[in-house]
């Protein structure tokens, strides 16, 4: 076969040097045509949209073409002409076919019909071949670097907090431990509390739960940074918007109060949102066409409206003169209550239409970090509220008083030998500041339209699953 300069596909569907000699490689989806002539759809992963070679079956003959199934593998060199069929400006006329690897059709589980998405989870290895999954890991990566653009533009720094703590930012204790210890022969005190001397760090130690704390250090530094990093839960939780591990981008910046960070957090989340329309668009239309027949007016609809601001008192107001009317909800609604998924969408769904940002939560139900109000029973804290979603993000003000801070951490009990660090950059030139935190993969379920978070990344570890 004829050595020629491969040209990847979504560059070839965009070509008008019709005539031209060019080299394609890919993956066949699908393989049709009669005993003169079969059409061979090919992609290679670089766009949602095949390009059509089209094979002269007595040149290459049908037992040559036989192994040729979905799922194949092949090189093809071939004339690039306008097409004559449908759906497509361009096609290939093979004059060239090299087969690189077969897939049996009685065996390979991805054949041309529907397949659920449980089922697909089941194949993780392989789904990232379906048109489902190339749009929504093609888009994944372009919201990653929107983020980057977005932050860089704007004079952040990227800062790299640690994956391995001593210390639980969210207080919650559902962290994933690390130890290099002998789990059958662990050396314990007379009070029967492991000893931790012989573990690789000298003491207890997990996986983080957020990059917030040590990101707070740089802000005090740097001015202005942001961390995107993975981030591990323990949490037993099974459902569409839960995973154990996923991805955080948190902006922390010094001398920005609550509604600076109100400011950051809409301009943010709309520019992601825009970059999307902007780049994505082919398989942002594909999702829409199969999953989804509002996504594009909803992401539209989020970059016309500007985002409603109220503090949470008046939210559970609005919820409780529904319950008022009738309206059913699955958790009880009153003063105090940490909002559920059906409480947030009620708001931005029914009751405004619009993506909203709920503040001065009480201080009961947010983390120790949180400024407190005058008022001593809210915090400074904001959560933005996207349709499908709920929450999309959560951040606040934080106490920049050393004593409020310190007092609220001996409240919670809080363990002063993980926290000491956190307490100097009150001690030594404070500053008011404020961050947030965008959960990348629930970022990911608004753009795409996807229904569970499992699909918007690639291998997904939730309870009981942690496969490939």
């Amino acid at each position: 076969m004829e050595t020629i300069q491969r040209t990847k596909i979504v560059d070839v569907l965009k070509s008008t040097a019709y005539g031209s000699t060019v080299n394609v490689k890919g993956w066949v989806r699908t393989r049709r045509g009669s005993k003169q002539v079969n059409f061979i759809a090919l992609n290679d992963g670089t766009t949602i949209n095949n390009v059509q070679i089209v094979v002269d079956t007595e040149l290459f003959g049908e037992e040559f073409l036989k192994p040729i199934t979905t799922g194949a593998s092949l090189s093809v060199n071939g004339v690039l002409v306008q097409s004559q069929g449908k759906g497509q400006s361009v096609e290939i006329q093979a004059k060239e076919i090299e087969i690189y690897g077969t897939a049996d059709p009685a065996t390979y589980p991805l054949q041309k019909k529907g397949h659920s998405m449980e089922f697909l989870r089941e194949i993780a290895h392989l789904r990232l071949r379906t048109n489902t999954f190339g749009a929504v890991f093609r888009i994944r990566h372009n919201m990653a670097y929107a983020i980057h653009k977005f932050f860089h533009d704007r004079g952040f720094f990227y800062f790299h907090t640690p994956i391995i703590t001593a210390s639980d930012c969210e207080g919650a204790g559902q962290m994933f431990q690390v130890t290099t210890k002998n789990l059958y022969n662990l050396k314990k005190d007379e009070n029967g509390s492991i000893i931790y001397d012989d573990d690789f760090f000298g003491k207890q130690t997990s996986l983080t739960v957020s990059g917030q704390l040590e990101g707070e250090l740089a802000a005090t530094a740097l001015g202005q940074i942001y961390t995107f990093g993975p981030t591990f839960r323990a949490e037993n939780s099974n459902t569409p918007r839960h995973l154990a591990e996923f991805w955080m981008i948190e902006p922390e910046v010094a001398f920005n109060d609550i509604n600076d960070n109100m400011d950051l957090a809409e301009e943010f989340i709309k520019y992601c949102v825009q970059w999307a329309l902007d780049n994505c668009m082919d398989d942002i239309q594909f999702l829409n066409n199969m999953f989804d027949k509002e996504l594009i007016a909803r992401l539209q609809g989020v970059l016309k409206e500007k985002f409603i601001r109220l503090s949470y008192s008046e939210g559970i107001k609005i919820l409780e003169e529904a319950v008022a009317k009738g309206h059913k909800f699955e958790f009880p609604v009153y003063w105090g209550v940490d909002l559920a998924s059906e409480h947030e969408r009620f708001l931005v769904e029914n009751h405004f239409k619009c993506p909203v940002i709920l503040t001065d939560y009480p201080k009961e139900i947010k983390a120790f970090y949180m400024k407190q109000n005058d008022d001593g029973k809210t915090v400074r804290a904001m959560d933005v509220l996207f349709p499908k979603i709920g929450e999309i993000i959560g951040g606040s003000e934080r106490e920049a008083d050393y004593d409020k801070l310190y007092n609220r951490i001996q409240e919670l009990h809080i363990p002063m030998k993980d926290m000491w660090w956190y307490l100097d950059t009150r001690r030594f030139g404070t500053v008011p500041h404020s961050g947030f935190g965008l959960g990348f993969e629930r970022l990911l379920l608004f753009v795409t339209g996807m229904a569970n978070i499992r699909d918007v990344i690639p291998f997904p570890r939730t309870p009981k699953n942690a496969e490939f």
